[in-house]
């Protein structure tokens, strides 16, 4: 693909039609420098089938505003709108309309705040806020939520992996297997929810970590196919890579040719003055085989040596392949806890893919307008309560209990500080009648914070760690029910009592506007 034609796809024309039909409207009315307020959340937590989340990772903000920041409006784009023509054969964009595109700078005006990347966020609850001109905060809609969406899914995902883990390594390999140069955004996401490191050799580089990789099969049946065999082939890889050695052992049969002909070679690299690292089972009942090669490996005088399992892994693969080692390696005089502690997780298509649930389901909608000097709540009125968006200008605030764990995330009125507050009376944000008094308020603190300002970036790009450190911490104070992997205890999202009454009047004032 040539720039030209990239810079076509991905720049400002990388939009749903409908963003610019409502732009050249609201121009037409008057309406399109007007302030506007739209909110990011998403509904529902991603339901894999026989397992779910209780929680998510926001992640994408950075490529975002790095998007935001290169996109211009350019000569080809005004052409290609200029193309446009209705059904009576008139142009479908006025000319004043694509001048006023020109000169809005690109997203320029627009104002952000946001959750950090990262952080563990919530359903119903805004991650992010974007404030500017309703026309171009509109057209920026289908990108926010491209962007965003993806990879919250992905690190999301690659949280929960990290987590059957239980301390292993999680190497993300599913490039091959990913939407496209979308994977490169996948990647990213899954090294920012809990991924130690990836096969992507471009986004390790970019985001400053050493890629990981072992060899395929394909150099197996090459050296066979020369006459060589299987230890040829360990042979040569152990020659080329002395001190990173990890072969992969089931191209033929396992546990009777692929360990010992691995610990056969193994022996020639301790010999040489080398330690190896370990071998790969990417195939079979992995947590079988990998009690019996901790056994060989153990009475080949190996008994550090890494075990790398692959082959369909998502974290409840894991968790069952965890929990059978540790039932079966009795059977084979090994300590289970020992062979757990060898492992290293290669997780590729169904972390890539979010499989179970390939969509986040984000959305984003506009929920106040400026009137004077003042902002005017909007609210869309759904006959599934779920649907409607918690309306007006608001913050957003994580509460903390007195065991020092998250127990709401609340939604107030963007007048209202909940920082010093000691208990609290909230209200749930669809239901009516459903209330709950928290006592012993630990802490609180704003999760929504200016991230992007009128064409500047506030803060510096966040580091890798960072990001990483931010998933962590808030882990840690996140009770465990919620983190379970299997039907997981409900997480509040609440509203304070201003924002209630706000939203119970506009619903009440639509209807008897009918």
């Amino acid at each position: 693909m040539t720039d030209d034609r990239r810079d076509l796809i991905e720049g400002f024309l990388f939009t749903d039609q409908y963003q610019l039909t409502m732009a050249q409207l609201y121009w037409k009315h008057g309406l399109h420098e007007r302030t506007a307020q739209f909110d990011y959340f998403f509904r529902r937590y991603p339901d894999y089938g026989r397992h779910q989340a209780g929680y998510a990772v926001s992640a994408g903000l950075g490529w975002l505003l790095d998007w935001i920041d290169a996109t211009r409006v350019r000569t080809e784009d005004l052409e290609r709108l200029r193309s446009q023509r209705c059904s009576s054969g008139k142009r479908r964009f006025d000319e004043g309309f694509l001048a006023w595109l020109v000169s809005a700078g690109g997203f320029r005006g627009v104002s952000i705040r946001a959750v950090p990347e990262g952080r563990v966020v919530h359903r119903h609850a805004p991650i992010a806020i974007v404030e500017g001109p309703l026309a171009m905060a509109q057209i920026l809609e289908t990108s926010f939520l491209n962007h965003l969406n993806y990879q919250t899914l992905v690190a999301t995902k690659a949280s929960r992996v990290a987590e059957s883990a239980a301390g292993g390594p999680v190497l993300e390999f599913g490039m091959r297997r990913g939407p496209d140069a979308g994977t490169n955004a996948g990647t990213r996401a899954a090294l920012i929810g809990g991924a130690d490191a990836s096969s992507n050799v471009g986004v390790s580089h970019a985001l400053g970590i050493d890629p990981q990789g072992t060899h395929a099969h394909s150099m197996v049946q090459l050296f066979m196919a020369m006459g060589d065999g299987e230890i040829g082939a360990f042979r040569a890889y152990a020659d080329a890579y002395p001190d990173e050695c990890v072969l992969l052992v089931d191209t033929i049969d396992t546990l009777e040719s692929g360990i010992p002909n691995a610990i056969t070679v193994f022996e020639e690299l301790r010999a040489s003055g080398h330690e190896p690292v370990g071998i790969r089972l990417d195939s079979g009942d992995l947590a079988h085989l990998a009690v019996r090669a901790a056994r060989m490996l153990d009475d080949g005088g190996f008994p550090d040596a890494r075990i790398v399992l692959s082959s369909e892994l998502d974290e409840l693969a894991m968790w069952q392949i965890r929990a059978q080692i540790v039932e079966e390696a009795p059977r084979y005089g090994v300590d289970g806890a020992t062979v757990l502690h060898r492992l290293t997780y290669g997780v590729g298509t169904r972390l890539v893919t979010s499989h179970g649930f390939p969509s986040l389901g984000g959305v984003y909608k506009l929920v106040a307008i400026d009137g004077s000097g003042e902002w005017l709540p909007a609210m869309k009125i759904s006959d599934t309560p779920e649907k409607m968006p918690i309306p007006g200008d608001k913050r957003i605030w994580r509460v903390y209990d007195d065991r020092g764990l998250a127990t709401a995330d609340v939604v107030s009125a963007g007048s209202e500080d909940l920082s010093f507050g000691t208990s609290l009376d909230l209200f749930h944000p669809h239901r009516e009648g459903i209330t709950r008094h928290v006592e012993h308020i630990a802490d609180v603190e704003e999760l929504v914070v200016p991230v992007y300002r009128e064409g500047e970036r506030l803060e510096p790009d966040a580091t890798l760690d960072e990001m990483r450190g931010r998933r962590s911490a808030d882990l840690e104070r996140l009770d465990p029910g919620v983190r379970r992997l299997v039907n997981p205890h409900v997480y509040h999202v609440s509203l304070t009592s201003t924002v209630k009454t706000l939203q119970g009047d506009l619903i009440a004032r639509s209807r008897r506007s009918i």
